[in-house]
């Protein structure tokens, strides 16, 4: 199959690319600079020059495709809108991908929220969050009645080297840094608050299968496991040659540094169960998230 795929240069994105150029697709990569389409070039992916607020350029390489995937923004409504109307009646795939933080709470750190959201449980999202269901919902409709193999990924706290131009996620290298200059594993509040996570090769895993598989419309969390920010702290702690030392994170000083993104990826519950994922076929077997903190996997 030829994908275009946006986000090519990304963590996420240059992973799944990388599996896709393996298992014989051909790949075009949305990139946002020459430098970038210099780099996918080189790794065999024909480089679409353009951002997500470029709709002309996105419709055409999706319709060159016969499919795409969206991994560069869960948030950008009219990139997803582009992709849509370029792909209506086509029959074509199109995977989206949202975030668990979807299900966040504002615990703050100090509280582990009991609730565990599978892919059926209705969610009330927090305010920040609620553009981004709207997305997720609109891709899901688009399934069903604009005549698109559509569906949506929603990855948890993701882990692990990734096989892009971008080797490192988001949540694990941020906390890694503020470790690194305290001198010690850092976690927001009492950091009891918990994340589903999931590994980098695990995930583009789920991303091939639900190429070839899923019905229209699905929706796939993916995780594998899940930890408290605490016990993250504790393996970035180990990693950084700390001994397990960890102290707590100001939510206030986290936040004014970070903005929201500190309040609702590092300090709030996001607790899923990838059922769907598990009945379509997908088995995960990749480290945890502490043997691949502490051993760099």
């Amino acid at each position: 199959m030829k994908l275009l795929v946006t986000g090519a240069s990304g963590y996420i994105g240059g992973s799944v690319t990388q599996k896709l150029r393996d298992a014989g697709h051909e790949v075009l990569g949305l990139v946002r600079s020459e430098e970038k389409a210099r780099q996918v070039e080189d790794r065999g992916i024909e480089p679409i020059i353009g951002t997500l607020d470029d709709s002309a350029i996105l419709a055409d390489a999706a319709r060159r495709a016969d499919g795409v995937i969206n991994t560069a923004s869960s948030d950008h409504r009219g990139a997803v809108e582009a992709l849509v109307t370029a792909l209506e009646r086509s029959g074509k795939p199109l995977i989206h991908t949202s975030g668990s933080s979807i299900v966040c709470d504002d615990a703050l750190g100090d509280s582990e929220n009991p609730a565990i959201y599978n892919e059926d449980t209705y969610l009330e999202p927090v305010p920040m969050r609620q553009a981004r269901v709207a997305i997720d919902r609109y891709v899901r409709e688009a399934g069903i009645s604009k005549g698109i193999r559509a569906v949506v990924i929603c990855p948890t706290m993701v882990y692990g080297t990734g096989r892009g131009l971008q080797s490192d996620s988001d949540q694990v290298p941020k906390l890694t840094l503020r470790s690194k200059e305290r001198g010690a594993g850092l976690y927001i509040g009492k950091g009891i608050n918990r994340w589903s996570n999931v590994y980098i090769d695990d995930l583009v895993d789920l991303y091939l299968l639900v190429l070839e598989k899923a019905p229209a419309a699905s929706f796939f969390f993916a995780e594998n496991g899940e930890a408290s920010l605490r016990e993250v702290a504790e393996s970035v702690s180990r990693f950084l040659g700390y001994g397990g030392r960890m102290e707590t994170w100001d939510a206030k000083d986290a936040i004014a540094q970070y903005g929201d993104w500190a309040r609702f990826a590092l300090a709030s519950n996001s607790r899923v169960r990838a059922g769907n994922a598990r009945r379509l076929g997908w088995s995960p077997h990749g480290p945890t998230l502490a043997e691949a903190v502490e051993r760099q996997l």
